[in-house]
């Protein structure tokens, strides 16, 4: 997303913002910036009194728009307007301006302006997936790409136009294709690339035990037979368990090449489902197949990873938590309490590690491996629960005495 700054001014002839693509002879790039200043101007005037600083996001398309202007003041009160024409015609002329130079208009213009004058403006392309709130319908951005046709889009927006349900597979169409594999004689890849399955998963709810336990929004996370994971850069993946000893592991990485060459230049699909049982299906599966941007899918029978056309762990390991060795969740864990280990408290931390491999955790264990850590309250009994619902604890020697009513 491109930025600039500056002050609006009363003379539209020495404008101050640099619009974020060359000039040329034209001068677009300084009609743009009067632009920018007709904006804040019309935007000042109508806000209410005592206003301290305003915030805007303008979502435009070709057929659809969603404007959201907050005044804030002083003292951190904030009010909404819904802004008139005055501001919305310079708007869609800075929108249209923009269309005729690049890859096409601007999608969101993000707009900052205080009562001293400092305005901050940014365009945004699309190079990251937008907001859910500000997100359109598939065919609102298939209509404005009608109107500018563009040469190749983010990975993101392709799959959201283009994809069609082609990850999905239901129950029906898991059995289908199952049988047309075993017809077809196409055959799953067995692979040893991640971890046992019982060393991944209870990596991952040691893992999940530690992002509670200190608190943290974000990071792996357990259900019961489900493990989680969303990372910052908008990658993740579950990992969900089934009777028997299965599992299935996908996710992806929303700008993977293999996807950009299917989306934005008409490749084949990766197979990423061949050889797969038929309950390899939806329910099991992460969401990202409905909407086109799995990138990996690997299965766990018979004490064996297995993949179809899925690429190898090096290509999606920003999509999982660090569950390659029990080093990593140990380092992991470190960094996490930004606090460096004594030797004793690295210990503890491999022994917990260890026994959750073994589903072999106490209470004990857990305490012990957030024994000493200056500064940080823990919560143990959050931390404790997550690796309950794994499954990775010892069980109880006896139930619990339950009173007669």
């Amino acid at each position: 997303m491109s930025t600039s700054e500056g002050r609006p001014t009363e003379d539209d002839d020495e404008p101050d913002i640099a619009f974020p693509i060359e000039r040329g002879e034209s001068g677009v790039g300084e009609r743009a910036a009067r632009l920018c200043h007709r904006i804040a101007r019309a935007v000042a005037a109508a806000g209410p009194s005592g206003w301290d600083r305003v915030d805007a996001v303008f979502t435009l398309t070709t057929t659809t728009e969603t404007v959201r202007v907050r005044y804030v003041d002083e003292h951190g009160r904030s009010m909404r307007v819904h802004p008139g024409p005055e501001v919305l015609a310079p708007v869609r002329e800075h929108r249209r301006l923009s269309a005729g130079l690049g890859e096409g208009p601007w999608w969101r213009m993000l707009f900052t302006l205080t009562r001293e004058g400092a305005i901050e403006v940014g365009f945004d392309y699309g190079d990251e997936p937008f907001p859910d709130d500000q997100l359109f319908a598939p065919e609102v951005y298939a209509a404005g790409l009608e109107a500018y046709p563009r040469t190749r889009l983010p990975v993101w927006l392709a799959a959201y136009i283009r994809h069609d349900g082609r990850q999905t597979r239901t129950a029906q169409q898991a059995a289908a294709q199952a049988r047309a594999d075993l017809a077809e004689g196409a055959r799953a890849v067995a692979t040893d690339e991640l971890p046992a399955l019982p060393l991944l998963w209870g990596r991952w709810a040691v893992l999940a035990a530690a992002f509670v336990a200190i608190g943290a929004p974000r990071g792996p996370r357990i259900l019961p037979a489900l493990g989680f994971f969303e990372g910052r850069r908008r990658c993740g993946a579950t990992l969900y368990t089934l009777p028997g000893g299965r599992a299935v592991l996908s996710g992806g990485v929303w700008d993977a090449p293999e996807l950009d060459a299917v989306y934005n230049r008409g490749a084949a699909d990766p197979r990423l489902y061949r050889g797969a049982p038929d309950w390899v299906a939806d329910p099991v599966l992460n969401p990202r197949a409905g909407n086109g941007l799995l990138t990996f899918c690997y299965w766990w029978e018979s004490d064996r990873w297995c993949r179809g056309e899925s690429p190898g762990p090096d290509a999606f390991a920003a999509a999982l938590p660090e569950v390659w060795s029990a080093e990593a969740v140990v380092d992991r864990i470190c960094r996490l309490a930004r606090n460096e280990p004594t030797v004793d408290q690295r210990a503890a931390l491999f022994a917990l590690t260890a026994a959750a491999e073994n589903a072999a955790v106490t209470r004990n264990t857990l305490v012990a491996a957030l024994a000493g850590y200056d500064g940080i309250d823990f919560d143990i009994d959050g931390a404790y629960y997550q690796l309950v619902m794994a499954g990775v604890t010892e069980m109880p020697v006896a139930a619990p005495q339950i009173a007669a009513p």
